[in-house]
């Protein structure tokens, strides 16, 4: 089944050039120039990733990202003119999932896509093999991408599930930030361990009834994160 991917930027002549190559490579390609138009998008379709400007009329990219992940975890790859890290950290701030500085290659963001999509998949291959994983008032569908919490349903990004995932799936190992960035985001990500910290702790606020005295993901400090077994 073709991939499908929502374009949103109001250059349409980057749009019309993104949405040409991304076909070429037998993807679905729809396109939304604003805000509004891409949030509407986003709740009427299904996608297999956004690729989303910052710069847009009427809301913002991560204003459009923030909603979104209200409910969709969707992958989403922020496109941005700025190469400030703050930019780059903010974008992720919001639930997004990458980034791509403006002026790109084209080939750069085919191959972004391809590479999460690879990841995602994997992890939808992996998760067959244990389907629902439950510790303590946790349960994880992995199969759905689904997080429960003493049966109350916690919607997540995607990355924020495959963090989770890997760590309780493996509880009490300590993985450090920069493996974690290897495994969850991929040798080739041109982020930094920052980003692993900015979704631990949005984990964190999701799924802690205390985010600042974790019960569920725990720091191992000068170390890196794990998931403490509550069997």
């Amino acid at each position: 089944m073709a991939k499908r991917v929502l374009v949103v930027d109001d250059e349409k002549l980057i749009v019309k050039g993104v949405r040409f190559s991304l076909e070429q490579d037998g993807m679905e390609v729809d396109c939304a120039y604003d805000g509004e138009e891409a949030l509407e998008k986003v709740r009427q379709n299904t996608y297999d990733i956004v690729l989303l400007d910052v710069m847009l009329p009427k809301l913002t990219g991560f204003e459009v990202c923030q909603q979104i992940r209200d409910f969709s975890n969707v992958p989403v790859v922020m496109l941005t003119a700025k190469g400030e890290d703050m930019d780059k950290i903010l974008g992720l701030e919001y639930g997004a999932d990458d980034y791509i500085t403006k002026p790109f290659n084209i080939l750069e963001v085919k191959a972004r896509i391809k590479a999460i999509m690879r990841r995602t998949g994997a992890g939808m291959a992996g998760a067959a093999r244990d389907k629902v994983v439950e510790n303590g008032d946790l349960r994880l569908d992995c199969d759905n991408r689904r997080l429960y919490i003493a049966g109350r349903e916690v919607n997540l990004t995607s990355k924020e599930f495959e963090v989770l995932e890997l760590l309780v799936t493996h509880p009490d190992k300590v993985y450090g930030r920069e493996e974690l960035l290897r495994l969850i985001w991929g040798a080739d990500y041109p982020g930094d361990v920052r980003t692993v910290d900015v979704h631990v702790r949005r984990l964190r606020e999701k799924i802690e009834p205390n985010p600042s005295e974790p019960k569920y993901v725990q720091t191992k400090w000068g170390v890196g994160y794990f998931y403490r077994n509550r069997r």
